[in-house]
């Protein structure tokens, strides 16, 4: 673990010093964290995560590129079903825009959520946790050549699966993002 530690903390500060002397880069590794509350909150009450990806700008201010990660979500007693934790495993594809070199910035990540978790819904029911579903997460945001910073809305649609009684199984959670951008390549121009 301390080899590990090392070398992120090495590898971080080559592409500070790397980006130090370009700061246009049209790829980048991004590793972040993330963390909100449900919305609605039928069955979770939380959620906090991690993901990784990699962004290409394909032109200046445009940037596709693909993400992963885990997200834990905390389940909460509703009228008595006590709702289970679960997990997501997102695989997405990844749309930003940049108007600005700095600051303000919008996207979207879309793509498959792999639902996670110990087979049933809640510990009182048996209603099967569903298997997965269309992932989206729309943020909006503030970015430099090393942060961003954004607030996200991300959801799971599983249709009527997951449900017990008048209870939906909802996915959907409001919160807020930090990543840590990792310049690769050559610079765009």
């Amino acid at each position: 673990m301390k080899k590990l530690i090392i070398a992120m903390v090495f590898g971080m500060s080559i592409s500070t010093v790397a980006t130090a002397q370009n700061p246009k880069y049209n790829n980048m590794f991004k590793i972040g964290i993330n963390g909100g509350v449900a919305v609605p909150s039928e069955n979770v009450s939380s959620e906090i995560g991690f993901d990784i990806g990699y962004q290409r700008l394909i032109k200046p201010g445009i940037g596709i590129g693909f993400t992963t990660g885990y997200n834990q979500y905390y389940g909460q007693n509703n009228k008595g079903v006590q709702n289970k934790d679960f997990g997501v495993i997102p695989l997405a594809g990844q749309f930003r825009y940049y108007p600005k070199q700095q600051g303000f910035y919008i996207g979207t990540d879309l793509g498959y959520g792999f639902i996670t978790g110990d087979g049933n819904v809640a510990e009182n029911s048996n209603v099967a946790l569903p298997d997965g579903g269309l992932y989206i997460k729309p943020e909006i945001g503030y970015h430099n050549i090393h942060w961003n910073f954004a607030l996200q809305y991300a959801k799971v649609f599983t249709g009527s699966a997951g449900e017990i009684g008048n209870q939906k199984f909802e996915t959907g959670i409001l919160g807020l993002g930090l990543s840590y951008n990792l310049p690769l390549g050559k610079s765009v121009d």
